[in-house]
């Protein structure tokens, strides 16, 4: 879609913690507003996204959901339910702070050294029980993409590939960095057959070099010189968090990194490369391949004339809140988009971008609808739609970049028929 058909709507657009928008200016007015500061946005050279769980939730439930749907076979896992439950009840329904519990009780037995059977029995349980629930987690992101709730996220996916992958060869190409482990992104590219890079390289076997990442692809322009540009559709991917098709190998193809992508078809959660959600994923975060990810995540950030869209991200990832802190620190020249609501005061020590009075800082969110008066009068609310969602940021806010090379084609022509007709 390319134009709002929602008559109604509450807008929120906040540059620095004022509002970009005039008190009096009626909801049309205002999205045209928004969606012209967007298209300029994307003129900038550096154009990146960072994507939460928020842009796949359609089909890959929030933590919230997860913890709700974890369940225990009553009989043959009883001590691992009366723990889980006893951790639950001191630290809350929160599957992230549960398994921070069972990581640092974990690590405690496994650093006593005795031979007290008690010890070891404790350290098996919470093996057996750190293991049952990365692996419900693994299953839970690792979605079948023929499912209906699955090609309803996918196409959204596509929709915004086809949209932004297409760029100006004079411009860097767009990047994405994303908290994310599932395909979704991938199987989008592969579908549309956009070139991507995410750091692997290889042929039988495909491992990680992030050395790639400073490689592009590029076509030929003329067979007699050596004379290249780089192709207009392709993107980085950057998978921070890793990836349920990433596996860590004891291979020895390669001498040093030891993380392989595998095919769909060979996904297994016992030697997965994820970081989980807790809150020590941000020491594994340093090890590899993630320290090589974050520094490109945070190089990226510092070049000049940037913008970095926010999207389905709820900023509760320590390490990933720092870079863009450090970049807004650093960088006079990057923007940053918020899509998300403002959180309430007692937040504001844990998700502070929301509330420092910084121009280069933006935030939007809100919703549309259209209404509807049956015959006694009373209106309702139809197609209601939250305007900061992904599903509703792709079909209504993205501009459409192969657009703007359509634009180009003409200039490029007119300028090419006036050249002919100066010439006659």
């Amino acid at each position: 879609m390319t134009d709002n058909n929602h008559k109604f709507g509450d807008l929120i657009m906040t540059q620095g913690t004022s509002n970009y928008f005039q008190s009096d200016s009626d909801f049309k007015s205002r999205f045209s507003l928004l969606k012209d500061k967007i298209r300029e946005f994307f003129n900038l050279k550096n154009i990146n996204f960072l994507f939460g769980s928020g842009t796949s939730s359609g089909a890959i439930p929030t933590m919230d959901g997860l913890f709700k749907e974890l369940k225990f076979d009553e009989e043959k896992e009883i001590a691992e339910k009366t723990e889980f439950e006893r951790i639950v009840n001191k630290v809350g329904k929160n599957l992230e702070a549960t398994l921070e519990v069972m990581y640092s009780a974990r690590t405690y037995y496994g650093g006593i050294q005795t031979d007290d059977d008690h010890v070891g029995e404790f350290k098996e349980l919470y093996n057996r029980l750190i293991h049952r629930i990365e692996e419900y987690i693994f299953n839970s992101i690792n979605v079948d993409m023929d499912k209906e709730t699955s090609k309803n996220v996918l196409e959204y996916y596509k929709t915004f590939y086809q949209k932004i992958a297409l760029r100006n060869k004079d411009l860097s190409r767009i990047r994405i960095f994303t908290t994310n482990n599932d395909l979704f992104n991938e199987t989008a590219l592969d579908s549309l057959n956009i070139h991507y890079i995410n750091g692997f390289g290889g042929g039988l076997r495909k491992y990680f070099n992030p050395a790639l990442f400073n490689y592009t692809w590029s076509k030929r322009m003329d067979t007699s010189i050596d004379k290249y540009e780089p192709v207009e559709n392709m993107v980085y991917l950057y998978k921070i968090h890793g990836s349920i098709n990433w596996h860590e190998t004891d291979h020895k193809m390669n001498n040093y990194f030891n993380i392989e992508e595998l095919s769909p078809q060979q996904l297994s959660p016992k030697k997965s490369a994820l970081v989980y959600p807790t809150p020590t994923k941000q020491d594994k975060s340093l090890g590899v391949p993630y320290v090589d990810l974050f520094r490109e995540f945070q190089n990226k950030l510092l070049e000049p004339h940037s913008v970095l869209f926010i999207i389905g991200y709820g900023f509760n990832d320590r390490h990933v809140n720092d870079i863009i802190y450090r970049a807004l620190a650093t960088n006079s020249t990057i923007n940053v988009v918020i899509f998300g609501k403002k959180p309430t005061d007692p937040e504001k020590a844990k998700k502070p971008i929301f509330f420092i009075n910084d121009n280069r800082i933006f935030t939007i969110s809100g919703k549309v609808w259209n209404e509807k008066q049956d015959e006694s009068g009373i209106i309702t609310k139809t197609e209601e739609r939250t305007i900061n969602y992904f599903d509703y940021i792709v079909d209504e806010l993205l501009p459409n970049l192969d657009s703007f090379r359509k634009e180009e084609n003409m200039l490029e022509a007119f300028v090419k028929q006036l050249n002919e007709t100066k010439s006659e």
